[in-house]
């Protein structure tokens, strides 16, 4: 796969680590390893494929996308791809992760590769639990026995929310002897649920980082605890004054992240929503600094906060012979497509949403375009934002007509129709103020763009609850037809 690079230039503020965004865009539960002289992450895709990005960067700031985890899905697992965690032990890499089992309930499972770019080979569940197993963490006690730490999902059938271990094999293929609590949801703020543990060692101590509360959505509730043990198995006792980091005037519901060490100083990469772009762009990857106090607890370090990062334009001219790995699409519908001539073919579908790739939006005001070569495609070709296959506003070319519709829980309302000449291109472009206010346009041939609707569309219903908005190029109508498309951007205002 081609890569696609974050051009983000940073700029410094007072404390490197003042919640200062290094991963723009939807990237929920980041995990962070280092490799020899340079950094990898990977990140929560939940129904988007291909699963799990991979992420290379030299100072935690400047991030590039080199592929991902799983291009092919593991056959055993079917959807909400969660929480991954990459490790290093023993001359190999690790992704422990959670997903839904065919038939069953949410597991922890794990992968391995030599190299941390992979390629990963996946060895399947570790826990499968009836309320459900996710956000798995690979730690060692004093006696450097190997042991998984993860959440048993509780809160999904409203019962408390252990975090558990359990040794491990050296392997890291199988799970062995009993498992032991080491702590759950019992403080007021942390709500329903305690998970995503992080650990650390630092000195006589243990630490633990955890989320609390709410994760998604606009009601979030999130925040980040800590916990310490002198010993892996516990006794556990919780920081008196968590959370240790909550909603602040730039950022809210921070949450599920990893502790890395850079030069002498601690940094924790986690998820947060940025304010004015809200769930619309998503869970982002944000960094920050923290110190180990006196008295042997942990604390951020204060300062300005801010977003702390010029968001990146994006382009794809279909060059080549594989698409882009910023493009994604549901993991219940993979696309059948081709780049040809430097140009995007994609297979149509009789579904409602039809075949579609999307690719991340960051901000709440943007603009994107692409190219309909009208006289090659024989599906119907649009330009939308999508929630996912079930919601989403497109603005689509279906012969001589320009249909713009919205699609919520299923059901399709058209809003506009919109008759054009015959002609070799269709431009389209949508124009998105404050996350929700949706005004599509068109033009023939590269001419003046003209307004399909006057009226904003209200995306409000569009994102998932724990998901984000995407741009789409997609392709609907009987199976067999192709959409063809040329000269996507998108750039945020």
């Amino acid at each position: 796969m081609r890569c696609l690079t974050f051009f983000i230039p940073f700029f410094f503020v007072s404390y490197l680590s003042a919640q200062t965004l290094v991963l723009p865009g939807d990237f929920p539960d980041p995990s962070v390893v280092k490799a020899g002289d340079t950094y990898w992450a990977t990140a929560t895709t939940s129904n988007w494929a291909p699963a799990f990005p991979l992420l290379r960067s030299t100072d935690l700031i400047h991030w590039e996308l080199k592929g991902h985890v799983f291009d092919q899905l593991p056959s055993w697992a079917d959807y909400y791809f969660w929480a991954p965690e990459i490790s290093y032990d023993n001359g190999k890499y690790y992704v422990y992760y959670a997903a839904h089992k065919r038939g069953g309930n949410l597991c922890v499972a794990v992968a391995s590769a030599d190299k941390p770019e992979g390629p990963y080979t996946d060895h399947g569940p570790l826990m499968c639990q009836e309320a459900g197993s996710i956000d798995a963490w690979p730690m060692r006690d004093n006696d450097g026995k190997l042991y998984l730490v993860w959440k048993e999902d509780g809160n999904s059938v409203k019962l408390p929310t252990p975090i558990w271990a359990m040794q491990m094999d050296e392997q890291q293929m199988k799970l062995i002897g009993e498992k032991k609590e080491l702590f759950r949801n019992d403080s007021p703020w942390e709500g329903n649920l305690v998970e995503g543990v992080s650990m650390i060692r630092h000195g006589d101590y243990i630490y633990a980082f955890y989320a609390g509360a709410g994760c998604c959505g606009r009601a979030c509730s999130y925040g980040i605890g800590v916990a310490r043990a002198k010993d892996l198995l516990g006794p556990w006792e919780k920081y008196p004054a968590n959370p240790l980091l909550a909603n602040g005037e730039q950022w809210k519901c921070p949450g599920h992240g990893t502790p890395i060490e850079k030069e002498g100083k601690y940094y924790f990469l986690y998820h947060a929503y940025e304010k004015e772009s809200n769930v619309y762009a998503g869970r982002q990857g944000v960094l920050s600094e923290f110190t180990f106090t006196a008295d042997g607890w942990i604390e951020f370090r204060s300062g300005p906060q801010g977003v702390g990062a010029i968001q990146p334009e994006v382009k794809d001219e279909f060059e080549g012979r594989e698409l882009s790995a910023q493009w994604q699409w549901s993991v219940f519908q993979k696309p059948q497509l081709t780049l040809e001539d430097g140009r995007l073919q994609l297979e149509s579908s009789p579904e409602k949403s039809g075949s579609f790739v999307g690719t991340k939006t960051y901000t709440a005001d943007y603009d994107a375009e692409v190219s309909v070569i009208a006289d090659a495609s024989n599906a119907e070709a649009g330009l939308g934002l999508v929630g996912d296959e079930k919601n989403f506003v497109v603005a689509s070319l279906r012969g001589g007509r320009i249909v713009l519709a919205r699609v919520e829980s299923g059901k399709e309302t058209v809003l506009q129709t919109t008759k054009v000449k015959k002609t070799r291109e269709v431009r389209l472009r949508v124009q998105v103020n404050d996350g929700n206010e949706i005004v599509f346009l068109y033009s023939i041939a590269g001419k003046k763009f003209l307004p399909l609707n006057e009226t904003p569309v209200d995306g409000y219903f569009l994102p998932p609850w724990d998901r984000a908005v995407r741009v789409a190029l997609m392709s609907r109508g009987a199976g067999g037809h192709k959409a063809v498309f040329d000269h996507f951007f998108l750039k945020n205002r």
